[in-house]
C-alpha cells in the first residue's frame, strides 16, 4: 500500500477522476509492479479487501482467475463501483472463470443497471468468440426495447452488444444496424481522429468493411 501511495500522481488522478476512478497511479506503473509480483491470489484477496481502488486494480492483475467461486465474484461484482475496477474484473477475472455462463445469466437479469451492464459484457464475448447457442433475435429485442432509456453503463453495455451481433451475424447484421439508427445512441459521441465511433451502424460496417478487406 505504502509503495502503491508512493505512485500517486496529481496529473493522472485529475484525468481519471473526470471519468469516474478515484486513484492517481499511472497503469503502466501499476503493471510494472503486477509483473515483479507474479500471481500471489493470497495476497490479491488481501488487497481487495482494503477497498481501495489502485489496489483493487493490483489485485486484479495478479489474482487467479479460476480460484474465485461464484459468489465470491457476485460480490466482488456489486462492490466494485469504479469503471476501471468493474472493467478488470469482468475482463481479466470472470471472462476466465467456470463460472462464466452462470454470472453471464444471472447478471444480465439483474435489476442493478452496474450489474446488469457486466452481465451484457459477458454476452458480448460470447456473440464475439462462442456464439452457439444464443439467441440473436431475442437480445436484439431486448436491445431495442431497453438500450435506449437505460443509464450510462448499461446503455454502452448494450450497445456494444449491438455492435458485436451486427458485426459477427450476416444474418442480422441489417435488423441490428436499423435499431441503431432508429435508437441514436451514442450517434453523437466524441471520437478522436482514427478511431471508430462507437454509433453502432458505424461501428458495424466500419469492422465488416476491414474484415473484407483482410
Amino acid at each position: 500500500m505504502a509503495e502503491l501511495a508512493a505512485l500517486e500522481d496529481p496529473r493522472a488522478r485529475e484525468v481519471n477522476e473526470r471519468h469516474g476512478d478515484d486513484h492517481g497511479v499511472n497503469l503502466g506503473k501499476l503493471r510494472a509492479v503486477a509483473k515483479r509480483l507474479k500471481t500471489q491470489q493470497e495476497l490479491a484477496c488481501r488487497l481487495w479487501e482494503t477497498g481501495d481502488t489502485a489496489a483493487r486494480l493490483l489485485a486484479l492483475l495478479i489474482c487467479r482467475p479460476k480460484a474465485f467461486e461464484r459468489a465470491e465474484l457476485d460480490a466482488m461484482v456489486r462492490d466494485a463501483r469504479t469503471p476501471k475496477v468493474h472493467d478488470w474484473l469482468v475482463n481479466y477475472v470472470v471472462k476466465k472463470n467456470p463460472h462464466f455462463e452462470e454470472l453471464r445469466l444471472a447478471w444480465s437479469a439483474d435489476p442493478d443497471p452496474v450489474v446488469a451492464s457486466a452481465g451484457w459484457a459477458l454476452t458480448t464475448e460470447r456473440v464475439a468468440k462462442k456464439p452457439e447457442g444464443l439467441d440473436f433475435a431475442g437480445l436484439l429485442d431486448v436491445i431495442e426495447a431497453e438500450m435506449k432509456d437505460a443509464p450510462e453503463r448499461l446503455q454502452w453495455a448494450m450497445n456494444h452488444c449491438l455492435a458485436q451481433i451486427g458485426i459477427e451475424s450476416a444474418e442480422h447484421r441489417a435488423r441490428a444496424i436499423g435499431i441503431g439508427e432508429r435508437l441514436e445512441v451514442l450517434k453523437d459521441y466524441p471520437t478522436s481522429p482514427g478511431c471508430t465511433s462507437p454509433f453502432a451502424p458505424i461501428w458495424i460496417t466500419e469492422m465488416v468493411r476491414r474484415r473484407n478487406d483482410e
